[in-house]
């Protein structure tokens, strides 16, 4: 089968088109048929070598899909081949083939496209959990949202608002994207490019500041979002998309009760109840119109390489999925 694989570590150019040998279905895995991939950040820092955990060479990148079952493992109870599913893995979906646990399947049934039901689950789990389970968001708070018109993002805006928070500041690089992000919901718009948009962010808060952070960019931003953290502040941070690390002086958070929170998304995964209820309300949003998913681009799996290099220059907006099979 074709995959795209990486042999060392680096820029977009590393990204090859190979041919490797099909996986077979052992046990409660299922072979999947790969139709749509969601593309994400965690894809480039793994290319890079940057990624929170070690990547071993060589590597198919790619943690989330939805396609059609094929075949089934000897043990696998609850699903079928034939049968339309989205689930997540930790690698190896940018690929024709891919094998998963049934436990972590999403059955589509005919309600939702491939594209849609693979731009969901990451992203929108990150969202989800960076704002609920660690920001501990609460009814009528003020929550900051960086890269508001990305995948993240995007989600993260609509996800606040469905639940209560007062205020949304989005930030975004140009002012399409912050209309974008308008336009899901988010109260205020702030293009973070331009020198001094953390006085922006004080000045819509009457200068209490915001109540949650969400933080992936790192260096010079995180430095000014933890200057625009209020009393009881939680920033939470969930990527390091500037490739430079955060100093913090931690002696710092003491004087406003602040908190600074790391996020790591498999960590979420190894808790499959608090996974699978997550996921399923997202779903439930989204099937209910309540949630909107930002797709951006569609690129062939071949173009993977032309597509980190797009993200990494910041020139995609939304979520970006690659086609696989039709």
């Amino acid at each position: 089968m074709k995959a795209i694989q990486f042999s060392n570590y680096g820029g977009p150019e590393v990204l090859e088109t190979v041919d490797v040998e099909r996986p077979k279905p052992e046990g409660r895995e299922v072979l999947i048929a790969v139709h749509r991939v969601g593309v994400n950040y965690a894809d480039t820092a793994r290319r890079r070598g940057q990624y929170v955990v070690p990547t071993p060479l060589p590597f198919i990148p790619g943690a989330e899909l939805a396609g059609v079952v094929q075949e089934v493992g000897p043990e696998v109870t609850s699903v079928k081949p034939g049968s339309r599913v989205v689930t997540m893995t930790g690698s190896g979906a940018y690929a024709e083939y891919v094998t998963a646990d049934e436990r972590g399947l999403i059955p589509l049934g005919d309600t939702l496209d491939f594209s849609t039901a693979a731009a969901l689950p990451l992203q929108g789990l990150s969202a989800y959990h960076v704002l609920i389970t660690m920001g501990q968001m609460a009814e009528g708070e003020t929550v900051l949202v960086h890269a508001a018109a990305g995948g993240v993002g995007s989600i993260a805006v609509q996800l606040a608002k469905l639940h209560g928070a007062g205020k949304v500041i989005a930030t975004a690089s140009t002012e399409e994207k912050l209309a974008d992000a308008k336009r899901l919901g988010a109260d205020v718009g702030i293009n973070y490019t331009q020198e001094g948009w953390e006085k922006e962010v004080l000045e819509a808060t009457d200068g209490k500041g915001v109540d949650v952070a969400m933080e992936m960019a790192g260096g010079d931003i995180f430095e000014k979002t933890l200057r625009v953290l209020g009393r009881f502040g939680r920033l939470v941070i969930f990527g390091s998309a500037s490739g430079e690390q955060s100093k913090l002086n931690a002696g710092r958070l003491m004087e406003k009760n602040q908190s600074v929170i790391g996020f790591f998304l498999p960590q979420i995964m190894r808790r499959q109840a608090l996974m699978q209820a997550s996921l399923e309300t997202l779903f439930t949003h989204l099937q209910k119109g309540e949630l909107e998913l930002q797709i951006g681009h569609t690129f062939p799996l071949e173009e993977a390489a032309r597509v980190h290099e797009l993200m990494e220059g910041r020139k995609t907006r939304g979520k970006i999925i690659l086609e696989v099979q039709s």
